[in-house]
Formats: C-alpha cells, structure tokens, sequence
C-alpha cells in the first residue's frame, strides 16, 4: 500500500473526528503517503496536520480537483463522508475503497420518530470501519489538533486583563437551534468564579461584547479577532470550556478539556459528543421535550417557535472543577 485519499468534505467538527483514522493509519502502514480531500474552506485544519502528505480542496465544484486527483494513481481511498458527491469521486477514481456506516435510517427514525435505534457507538469508532480492510485499528489517543507557531495566542498579552484558569464560553454554533441563547449565556457568565472568553466568529462579534459590556474586567470578547487555529490556541490553555455542541466542544475534545456541553436539537445519542482519551465531560439537556431531536443539524430557527430546549435549561448546574 503505497498511496491513500482519505475524503471528508466537511465540517470543523467532523474534519477533527477523523484525526484518529489519520494517525493509526500512519502508525500501522509505515512509509504510506495519505492524501486527504476536503472543502476550500476547512483545508486549513488539514493543511497545519504533519501526519498528511497532501490536501486536496475544491471550491465549488469536485471537476476543480478530479483531474489531479487522477493523477495520483491512489491505491485506496477511504471515504469518511459517504454521500453522492464521495460516491462520485470513487467511481471518477475507479480504486479500491471503503467506506463507514453513517446510520442515516436510523438517525432519521430518532429525530422524526423519537426512537432511539441507533448504537452506543461514537463516530469515530465507526469511522475506523472504512479502514479494517487495511489492517488499521483505534489505538484509542483520542483527537488531534496542530497548531502553527504563527497562531500561537497569548492570552494574558493579548486580551489585556490578567487571567489565570480562564473559562472558555463558546457563543457561536453553525446553526440557530445549536447556540446558547444570550439570556442564558448572561447566567453562566453571573454563575461563574473565573474570568471567562467568548468564543465565536465574526458572526458573534455582538453577542461578545454584550456580555463584555455586562461583565467589564470579568469577560474579554474574542468573537471574529482570531482565526480558527487562534481560537483553537485560546481552547487548549483554558480551564474549561462550556459549549453548546459546536466544532469548537470537538477540539477542546482534542486537548483532553475538562467541557460542558449545552445541547438544544441535537442529542448526544446521535454518536457526536466530545471523543476523549482520557478526561471527563458534563452533558446539560432539557428532559422530557417529545421535540428533541428536532434535527441531525440544525435550523435557523425553532421549528415549534419556543425554543424549550435551550431556554429551559438549567445552566446553574454547570460544574467548573
């Protein structure tokens, strides 16, 4: 075995999860070259990997990367995304593949007919099935995440105040029903005995500073002032970090953080709470909503227009050890 493309499109999160396929397959093939294949815009998490030969990224379209990837005479291709687009790459390819279980039936049957089929098996386990025919197993380290030099931060430098044993508080998620709502993002920061850093994207940058305006001296807004790789730098030197179920709870997973996952539509019986080596993690949920799972993802807004699942919760119990 010479050559291997390892495919997952996207996102943050499920990139990150495939970190430990990453590593075992380098540990059991010795001098095999991986590729990995991904979206534009989450190539970065890949490119910073030392454990990758090479990425391979397309924009808008896979016929922007097939003709290179011809070129690459792979002699397997693991999929880790297993939809139409992998499926097209595999047969324009026309090598030796495998792929994993994704379960989709059966995360349907959870989130539309609330009944929970699915196995007590996390992602990442069932990502290693895409790599059994080539003798790969879990070695069970966890997640991985590199950071570059250039993205190293400095939190007492750079946020101004002096902290010690910080609180990182993840303000942002990809989707409406995944985010923690500002009313209880106000709760945890009262609750809490530590200086605390809001986390997000450029997107989040009004969440941020409201509650910094809220908490002067206490909350210092990082929202949209630092790229991926830089927030995931402020992660892996914090205390702890309080999440709702974002890319950000992923690799705080990677650094082995103490992590307080706040989940809204999502449940963890969907395989995708945080994956540790070693560590501990607590889960806060809204019991007994008949809605929830509403989705697999997300939405931009409530489906049932009350928003229970997460302005029901009782952040109060988040526990900072």
């Amino acid at each position: 075995m010479k050559k291997i493309l390892i495919i997952r499109f996207s996102s943050i999160g499920d990139i990150v999860l495939t970190t430990p396929v990453v590593r075992c397959i380098r540990q059991s093939l010795p001098g095999v070259e991986i590729h990995y294949l991904t979206r534009k815009s989450f190539r970065s998490i890949m490119d910073n990997n030392p454990l990758i030969d090479k990425v391979h990224a397309y924009d808008k379209s896979l016929s922007e990367v097939i003709p290179e990837l011809k070129k690459e005479n792979f002699d397997f291709i693991v999929d880790l995304h297993n939809n139409l687009r992998s499926f097209r790459v595999k047969m324009m390819l026309r090598r030796r593949s495998a792929t994993f279980p994704k379960l989709n039936f059966k995360k349907w049957i959870l989130v539309n007919f609330k009944r929970d089929t699915m196995p007590s098996v996390h992602i990442v386990d069932r990502y290693f099935k895409a790599v059994e025919p080539l003798g790969v197993s879990n070695d069970g380290q966890g997640l991985d995440y590199f950071i570059l030099v250039k993205d190293r931060v400095d939190p007492k430098a750079d946020f101004g105040f002096p902290i010690e044993g910080y609180v990182g508080l993840v303000v942002g998620a990809a989707h409406f029903t995944k985010r923690i709502p500002l009313q209880k993002l106000v709760q945890i920061c009262e609750n809490l005995n530590f200086p605390v850093v809001a986390l997000g994207g450029p997107e989040d940058v009004a969440i941020g500073e409201a509650l910094e305006k809220q908490f002067p001296g206490k909350v210092h807004n990082a929202c949209g002032k630092y790229n991926l790789h830089q927030s995931a730098c402020i992660v892996k030197q914090a205390r702890h970090i309080i999440t709702a179920d974002t890319g950000l709870m992923h690799i705080a997973a990677a650094f082995s953080k103490p992590i307080t996952v706040i989940w809204g539509n999502t449940v963890p019986e969907l395989g995708m709470y945080p994956y540790l080596a070693e560590g501990e993690w607590q889960s806060l949920e809204v019991e007994g909503l008949n809605c929830r799972p509403c989705s697999k993802i997300g939405f931009r807004k409530c489906p049932k227009g009350h928003f229970k699942c997460m302005l029901d919760q009782d952040v109060g119990l988040v526990k900072i050890g």
